[in-house]
């Protein structure tokens, strides 16, 4: 059984910084990702990390970055100089033995 669970949302002041934190457990994982949803918008890809490659959605290039501990089976998202437009719920998500699965979300707060 696939689990993903987020952690280190919050509250911070506009330019402030915030690390997400995902821990995946169980099979082979192949790429992890973070997404977000801001409140009445959908759902939007921010980032994806595979075999150490990184892509970003644009708005966000510069300001985050997404890494992986493959020992520790962690995939983190380090947001610097936080917008209110980066206010929303952030989800992990990871495809594993060709399967997506997604964390629960982390509520990011930005507002001064």
């Amino acid at each position: 059984q696939v689990q993903l669970v987020e952690s280190g949302g919050g509250l911070v002041q506009p330019g402030g910084s915030l690390r997400l934190s995902c821990e995946a457990s169980g099979g082979s994982i192949e790429s992890m990702s973070w997404f977000r949803r801001a409140p009445g918008k959908q759902r939007e890809w921010v980032a994806t990390i595979i075999n150490g490659f990184t892509n970003y959605i644009h708005s966000v290039e510069g300001r985050f970055t997404i890494s992986r501990d493959t020992g520790t089976r962690m995939v983190y998202l380090q947001m610097n100089s936080l917008n209110p437009d980066d206010a929303a719920t952030y989800y992990c998500n990871a495809k594993v033995d060709g399967r997506y699965y997604w964390g629960q979300g982390t509520q990011v707060t930005v507002s001064s």
